[in-house]
């Protein structure tokens, strides 16, 4: 409904004015009257067009962020341990979402639930929102009558997710920042600072060392085609986002992400503390083994990772030891499949399990505070070279110059 501004005198003559929400000013009226407000006018509160919206909504591009599920499965599980009601516990949670996704789709399941379908299946109508394995664990908690304890569980692990994922980000942007920087510079440079040399240059008729006929050949490339080089630019990072989204490109650059220098060994224990969280929650929660590398294998958000857990399903599919199929994979160090082998002789592999999350994600945070001291020394080295280039390009030159006007 609409909202409509209101000017008016209270029942002892004061003025009062403000906002509020009706189907129409008649009905905004009767509403004041009752409140003991007699109305002078009433004005329908113009609502501004969010472009950005329109376009999110046109094209269905809106997300949810980690945070925002996060609150919502902390709520979840706080609202349903206090013995609340799924569908009061859903529709006290709405009066407080904003996200325009989570908001159809909570909305959306509380249809689903009144229709007398079960959470799971409700919530399994939204991927964009649940993962399979969020699914897989409301399942299991409906089917233990312990939803809250599966909440409890989600939370916890979208928290470790979110905290890894933040300290990844934070550790890449101090880097990412001063490359970026030094494109931006370089670019600055070769199309407008070294034309004006080129022309002071080529008034003087200098003979040009190799570095400066190297920065001016870059220089006059730059100016002459630098439309073409960005459309070029453009085209490929379409391609390469056309490509990652086929079955094959996305596993191949899943692939290259956890093998790539430096950051791919970070990728790649962040991904195992995820698989390893990931089976301990569904083991304790009574999913059994086959199942829980099923709905792993679909939610741990790397495909290259998640065909080697395929292939562990598969092999304990044919009869093998878990230890066996794991060690087929060669995704483990021999610590941890010395974990996978204690823990499986001894019947408490969720507990070793969460153990061996515990040593990834203590790993990752160790990496990922000692990244910065490895990227360091590269990028000091990049920056020392560009300089080195521009000085002997520009400045040697320019020292003839000065040499010739003492003569």
């Amino acid at each position: 409904m609409p909202f409509y501004e209101f000017k008016g005198r209270s029942s002892n003559g004061q003025p009062v004015d403000g906002d509020i929400e009706g189907s129409s000013t008649s009905a905004v009226a009767s509403l004041l009257m009752d409140r003991g407000v007699i109305p002078i006018s009433i004005v329908e509160k113009k609502q501004q067009v969010d472009v950005i919206e329109i376009i999110k909504d046109r094209f269905d591009l809106h997300n949810i962020s980690i945070e925002e599920l996060l609150m919502f499965t902390r709520q979840m599980g706080a609202l349903t341990k206090a013995g609340i009601p799924i569908t009061r516990a859903i529709t006290g949670i709405l009066e407080s979402v904003e996200n325009p996704l989570l908001v159809r789709s909570l909305r959306d399941i509380l249809d689903q639930l009144e229709s007398g379908r079960s959470l799971s299946i409700s919530c399994a109508r939204h991927p964009k929102v649940f993962s399979n394995l969020y699914i897989s664990m409301i399942q299991v908690g409906e089917n233990t009558g312990r939803l809250e304890e599966s909440f409890t569980l989600m939370a916890d692990y979208i928290d470790r997710n979110r905290r890894i994922t933040h300290n990844i980000k934070t550790a890449l942007r101090y880097p990412t920042t001063v490359v970026i920087a030094i494109v931006i510079a370089m670019a600055i440079v070769n199309l407008f600072v070294i034309p004006k040399f080129a022309s002071f240059f080529e008034a003087n008729k200098l003979e040009l060392p190799w570095q400066t006929l190297l920065l001016l050949n870059t220089s006059n490339f730059f100016v002459e085609y630098w439309m073409y080089i960005g459309a070029a630019l453009i085209a490929v990072f379409l391609g390469f986002k056309h490509y990652i989204n086929t079955t094959d490109g996305r596993y191949q650059w899943h692939r290259f992400i956890v093998k790539a220098p430096l950051v791919g060994e970070i990728l790649h224990r962040s991904f195992m503390a995820r698989f390893a969280r990931s089976f301990a929650m569904a083991y304790s929660a009574g999913v059994p083994i086959v199942q829980a590398m099923g709905v792993i294998s679909r939610s741990i958000g790397n495909d290259y990772i998640s065909d080697h857990v395929n292939g562990m399903r598969e092999g304990i599919e044919r009869g093998e030891a878990l230890t066996r199929t794991a060690s087929q994979t060669r995704m483990f160090t021999p610590v941890v499949m010395q974990m996978f082998a204690v823990g499986e002789e001894a019947g408490n592999l969720d507990e070793m399990m969460a153990f061996i999350a515990d040593f990834y994600e203590e790993e990752v945070d160790y990496d990922v505070k000692t990244l910065s001291d490895k990227i360091e020394p590269l990028i000091y080295v990049a920056i020392g070279g560009l300089v080195l280039v521009l000085a002997l390009g520009i400045f040697v030159p320019m020292w003839d110059v000065a040499q010739l006007a003492g003569r």
